[in-house]
């Protein structure tokens, strides 16, 4: 195991806990944007307690902190496969953040910073398949986990390099653990998820 690997580590852990949402909708409205909403610290939740300024703000700064640790890795360690646990460590971070009481995000936009830092296709395609699903699914916790299921496979398919495929599973397995606790949450607030209000 190369030295500097534990160094990455822990900067991916504490880039990952980073947590912009509470703090940008703390300076906008004064509130913790884990008291509404979703309940999590998420690029959404911002845009719906602080607005769209806000929230894109947070998407920035949430996408660079899984590039910037994955990135780094590609590039000062010796082999591309010890980027994959600096990755998943980095969105472990924002899930479960030192900083907020480990009540973080999703995962979502620092996995998209992840797979950024490897393939910009790679980025695309598990969007488009995100997407997909939603439309289909109309449940975004459900679309993700299986999203996060099938990434993996997908790139496969596409022909991704194995280096890619596995970083796809182990990020896969984070963001589908996190979101199992909104299976069954009803999303009244969402847009492609917007139900119609009770009479």
């Amino acid at each position: 195991m190369p030295i500097i690997l534990i160094p990455l580590l822990i900067l991916a852990y504490l880039l990952g806990s980073l947590t912009p949402s509470i703090w940008v909708t703390k300076w906008v409205k004064g509130v913790d944007v884990r008291d509404g909403g979703s309940g999590h610290a998420t690029t959404t939740n911002t845009i719906r307690q602080a607005g769209f300024g806000p929230g894109a703000l947070v998407l920035a700064v949430d996408l660079a902190k899984g590039f910037l640790p994955t990135y780094l890795a590609l590039q000062f360690l010796p082999n591309v496969y010890w980027a994959i646990p600096v990755a998943i460590i980095a969105v472990i971070g924002h899930c479960w953040p030192i900083f907020a009481g480990f009540r973080g995000g999703m995962g979502l936009a620092t996995a998209g910073g992840a797979l950024l830092a490897n393939s910009p296709l790679a980025l695309l395609a598990a969007f488009a398949l995100l997407l997909l699903l939603l439309l289909i699914m109309r449940h975004a916790a459900k679309a993700t986990i299986f999203t996060a299921l099938l990434i993996a496979p997908l790139f496969w398919a596409l022909g991704f390099d194995a280096q890619q495929i596995m970083l796809a599973a182990g990020i896969g397995l984070v963001i589908g653990f996190r979101f199992l606790s909104d299976w069954n949450r009803k999303y009244r607030e969402l847009w492609l998820d917007r139900e119609k209000p009770e009479v």
